[in-house]
């Protein structure tokens, strides 16, 4: 199965993380992603305790492993806590992705658990 290979030039972050988890769920991959509210006062909030900056995506595959992925369009960048995680979690050992709309086509072979091309 082959999947979309441009996103839409104007692509949201929502829509970007929609397109990841539908293309990870139909692969076979189990995803978690925490959410966030916004309360009328402008906080955030999530249903978790934790630092600060966690990865958007957590995605774990039975053959293919598990990765964490923050994701940003446009020129969006890493927060200072984003960065943090980012260097936790690759110092541990883990497998760490920043994707963007551009990344589509190394996503999709990530997920695909094919060799990079």
């Amino acid at each position: 199965m082959t999947f979309r290979r441009v996103l839409p030039e104007n692509i949201n972050e929502a829509e970007f993380q929609a397109a990841i988890l539908d293309m990870a769920r139909w692969l076979g991959w189990r995803t978690f992603h925490p959410r966030t509210v916004r309360t009328i006062t402008g906080h955030h909030l999530t249903a978790y305790a934790g630092e600060a900056g966690f990865p958007d995506l957590v995605l774990a595959h039975s053959r293919r492993g598990v990765l964490f992925a923050e994701l940003k369009v446009k020129r969006n960048k890493l927060s200072a806590q984003q960065e943090l995680w980012r260097e936790v979690l690759e110092r541990a050992g883990a497998e760490y992705h920043l994707w963007r709309p551009e990344d589509w086509a190394a996503i999709e072979t990530r997920l695909k658990g094919q060799a990079p091309t």
